[in-house]
């Protein structure tokens, strides 16, 4: 019961280089997928006043068991190959483990999916404002080139397996205006597209070199409404998509079993393929975002 409207992305990334080391206590649950699942802590921040832990899933190598088992290896070797990035940005008064059956799926279809607590808008943040979120997309660039830079750490789990050339942002409803604010002018060309997920109003305007983003959101939101998702998409200037959600609400359809679940990790899976593997199958063949950008785009002839 779920009908798409029209797609489209972007993305850019800027950062540091904090300290980086492993933590216990991951999510267990994974999808699905080409690869098996790995996961690893880094505790990352954009200085003293913005601790950024941040949670990677990706890609594993066969030694962390067959993919679909249903469970996620802690720092488990990667799979042979360089995989792209995408950033994961949580919600108000939400986590990255609360993302665990979506971030999961990404990884075992072959990317990187890098997920930071942002200092004060996640569950249970001391000095919790959601005013905050005007600074989180320097601190999602900052993790995203922290995290690249461990593609040249000698001895480091990633070293030589990240493509740091090619990343989308990606989030949900708060998180969404982080992901969606990281293309503002002056974005790097390295972000390759956008994800965004019931997302706000943003206080910026789109600049920089063009990319895809493709929208996704409930026609009956009560918490960010529908017309506010529709408003954004309006603004952007690049080739871009709109997955409309008939009758649902800001996020049941981010859960498995929920309505509008399947819809939305088809589609993004394969934006993510299309936009970072090159794979113009993916774009192109029968399903939610083929019809969502139409099948008269050029790319599809």
């Amino acid at each position: 019961m779920l009908a798409l409207l029209a797609l489209l992305l972007v993305f850019a990334i800027s950062a540091f280089v904090p300290a980086v080391s492993a933590a216990p206590g991951a999510p267990t649950t994974a999808a699905p997928g080409a690869y098996p699942v790995g996961v690893r802590t880094l505790f990352l921040d954009r200085g003293a006043a913005r601790p950024l832990p941040t949670t990677v899933w990706y890609p594993a190598g066969p030694a962390a068991g067959n993919p679909g088992t249903g469970t996620v290896s802690r720092d488990a070797a990667l799979a042979a190959g360089r995989f792209p990035l995408v950033i994961f940005s949580h919600g108000l008064q939400s986590r990255p483990e609360d993302h665990v059956q979506m971030t999961t799926r990404w990884a075992a279809a072959g990317f990187v999916v890098i997920a930071p607590a942002y200092p004060h808008t996640k569950k249970n943040a001391p000095g919790y404002t959601r005013n905050d979120l005007v600074n989180q997309p320097a601190d999602a660039w900052a993790v995203v080139t922290s995290v690249s830079r461990l593609d040249a750490t000698p001895g480091d789990l990633f070293a030589g397996h990240l493509d740091t050339n090619d990343v989308v942002a990606a989030g949900h409803s708060g998180g969404a205006y982080t992901a969606a604010a990281m293309f503002q002018r002056g974005h790097s060309s390295h972000l390759r597209g956008a994800i965004v997920i019931a997302g706000a109003r943003p206080r910026f305007e789109f600049g920089g070199p063009p990319a895809a983003m493709l929208f996704i959101h409930g026609d009956a939101d009560p918490t960010v409404p529908y017309s506010t998702g529709r408003a954004v998409y309006a603004r952007v200037p690049w080739d871009k998509g709109f997955l409309t959600l008939h009758g649902l609400n800001h996020g049941s359809y981010l859960s498995p079993g929920r309505p509008g679940f399947n819809e939305v990790m088809t589609s993004t899976t394969d934006f993510l393929r299309w936009r970072l593997d090159g794979d113009n199958h993916a774009r192109c063949e029968p399903g939610p975002l083929r019809t969502a950008f139409g099948p008269d785009k050029p790319l599809c002839g």
